[in-house]
């Protein structure tokens, strides 16, 4: 007999090797229709799992988070069999589980077309409806190593593995894959999927290696569950900024002009210089000063700052020029603390908080490039702290509510905060101790003091030191890293940086690394799915657009309201086209301006404007400085 103890604290007694599902069933008939797997002192257990040893069990239901997982899972595999049916040479790399669904990375000995999904979507309908038992075995290493002897991806994972390790496989009818677990009892209980698109991936990562095709899906409980799902999916489409990108004239990507360097148009460059203004003038009341530096620096100063070493795969091949090496910049600090170092500092002169609006270059593997979301050239407000160590938790908070200032303004909505720490990889993280625990506990006493919630993600700090990051979840259900704080003890010591303290002595500065809103190019792909592409007023390219009924009646008096609306700073366009009406109003609405003004006999008689907001059907007529004012509250309250 073996004990079982249940999250309540109860404990019961049942024969050695009962399973899960067995367990549920003993508790209830409905408990054990709704059961999906199950952990076993934290391990994850398939239903049909024996259990061997005493233990605590959580029975995973279907309203479980986790029980999504292993049916994602499941379904990664039975995507698997489904391909090995209709391409009997193809190897298989890796298939978990992701938050909204599943993927595989392929390789079939041919290249799988878009319109092949179809076909492979019915052969795992047809798998699923053969209602196979799905078995878990345990090998040896060395047996597994011969099993997969045939497939080179599998046997490399293997190979990985250390000696010793029991190796765990998963069977259904003809197909076998290696897998720790878990999974659903019986490819019958995967019911309800849809294979969704086609990607290419490298192996393991590495653009060296073979690129694989990567096929996603996702399986549901239910048909109505897949359903809404699929219908989230068809919205996010329409949110998709690449999409809006090009309907609304933001931005244009171009293989001529290089891939990942994105060109802005005249309406994207409009609203990021409105961003630009917006974080130049929040900055300018916290105190920070703003500098220009040079795209290009020597491979000398990347060399003393750490950054060739930990940085230099991402960083574009060097360029030699009257026997100096030059790098284009992957980031701004190297030159921030050439800056500082400029001048003698003193105890009084601290904090100095530098800023600057900096273009940089980073090598992104091609497969990586993502829209705008993902680019090779980027351009960000990026900021340095220059402070003493006495200073550095009120500049660290006071920079973190600057970053939650800005993402409020921007209409966006934190997921969570992460702490990001070392782990004990020496050449990954500077090689000091002493100067790791000091930083690594400034920022978690700063955490805790402010009961600011946070999750710790150990092994993702830089290489110099700890960070805060800010992530956000946008419209398509991406997490990304919107903002970022770091501590950094190093980079003053490389530059060998000093203030003078109040004891006439040298001291050594802190920096505080602030990334405030992310880069524009990422910004503007999440509000742009954020807004579907309907900018708030104070962020529209344009925020009004005049459009007389008749030009040669109304074309005067339309174009004194354009006017004037420039004078007060409104972005305003004048449609002065020989174009139907119809068509004008519908190109506005299609731009989505936030305000459009029809000019007709009434408003020139009567001195005033009637508008229709975006997204309205509604026309208001108004007087001219009524209008002005309306807009200009709006665009003072962000939207808010």
């Amino acid at each position: 007999m073996i004990k079982i103890t249940f999250p309540d604290g109860s404990v019961k007694e049942f024969n050695k090797g009962i399973t899960i599902e067995e367990i549920a069933g003993s508790i209830s008939s409905g408990l054990r229709k709704q059961s999906v797997a199950g952990y076993v002192n934290g391990e994850l257990y398939d239903l049909n799992r024996p259990i061997k040893h005493d233990g605590t069990i959580k029975i995973i239901t279907k309203k479980d988070q986790e029980a999504f997982s292993v049916l994602n899972h499941s379904a990664a595999h039975l995507l698997a069999q489904a391909v090995k049916r209709i391409y009997p040479n193809a190897k298989f790399g890796v298939g978990p589980d992701i938050r909204e669904g599943f993927y595989y990375d392929i390789d079939a000995g041919e290249v799988i077309k878009e319109e092949d999904l179809v076909k492979i979507e019915k052969m795992m309908k047809r798998i699923s409806q053969e209602q196979t038992v799905i078995t878990r075995s345990e090998l040896p290493k060395k047996d597994a190593l011969e099993f997969f002897k045939d497939d080179k991806y599998k046997v490399e994972l293997i190979s990985d593995l250390p000696e010793g390790e029991v190796i765990s496989l998963y069977n259904q009818g003809e197909f076998t894959d290696l897998c720790r677990g878990g999974h659903i009892g019986s490819t019958k209980n995967i019911r309800f999927f849809k294979l969704l698109s086609l990607a290419g991936a490298y192996w393991r990562g590495d653009s060296d290696r073979d690129m694989l095709q990567r096929i996603y899906g996702t399986a549901w409980f239910s048909e109505d569950d897949l359903k809404k799902h699929l219908q989230v999916l068809s919205e996010r489409k329409e949110r998709d900024h690449r999409k809006l990108g090009r309907e609304l004239k933001i931005f244009e990507l171009s293989a001529d002009a290089g891939q990942g360097l994105a060109l802005w148009l005249p309406a994207g460059y409009t609203v990021r210089k409105v961003l630009e203004d917006y974080v130049y003038k929040l900055e300018k009341k916290a105190g920070y000063l703003h500098i220009s530096t040079p795209m290009l620096g020597t491979k000398k100063l990347y060399e003393i700052s750490g950054h060739w070493d930990h940085y230099r795969e991402n960083m574009f091949p060097v360029m030699e020029r009257d026997g100096e090496t030059f790098v284009l910049r992957p980031m701004s600090c190297p030159h921030h603390m050439i800056v500082y170092k400029s001048s003698l500092r003193s105890y009084r002169d601290l904090p100095i908080r530098y800023a600057e609006i900096v273009t940089m270059h980073r090598y992104e593997a091609s497969g990586s490039l993502s829209g705008l979301e993902r680019v090779r050239a980027m351009t960000l407000t990026d900021a340095h702290l220059f402070v003493r160590e006495d200073q550095i938790k009120k500049e660290v908070l006071d920079a973190y509510n600057l970053i939650l200032q800005a993402i409020d303004d921007l209409g966006l909505k934190i997921e969570y905060i992460e702490l990001a720490l070392r782990d004990k990889s020496k050449g990954k993280f500077h090689d000091d101790d002493k100067l790791w625990e000091m930083s690594e506990k400034l920022l978690k006493e700063l955490l805790a003091e402010e009961n600011i919630e946070h999750t710790v993600m150990v092994g993702e700090a830089a290489f110099y030191g700890p960070k805060i990051d800010i992530q956000v979840r946008t419209a398509m259900g991406h997490v990304i890293t919107m903002s970022t704080v770091q501590l950094d003890f190093l980079l003053p010591e490389r530059f060998d940086l000093n203030y003078i303290g109040s004891d006439g002595e040298k001291h050594r500065p802190v920096v505080i690394h602030r990334g405030l809103i992310s880069t524009w190019e990422r910004l503007m792909s999440i509000l742009l799915e954020q807004y579907k592409g309907a900018f708030p007023t104070w962020l529209a390219p344009v925020q009004i657009k005049v459009i007389p009924v008749s030009l040669e009646a109304h074309g005067a008096y339309a174009k004194r309201l354009n006017d004037l609306f420039i004078d007060y700073d409104l972005r305003s366009e004048l449609d002065m086209r020989e174009e139907k009406l119809g068509y004008k109003i519908r190109d506005a609405q299609t731009l989505k301006i936030p305000y459009q003004l029809v000019v007709g006999d009434n408003e020139v008689n009567d001195d005033k404007v009637t508008y229709r907001k975006h997204g309205s059907k509604e026309q208001v007529t108004v007087l001219v400085d009524d209008f002005i004012s309306m807009v200009q509250k709006e665009i003072i309250a962000k939207g808010k």
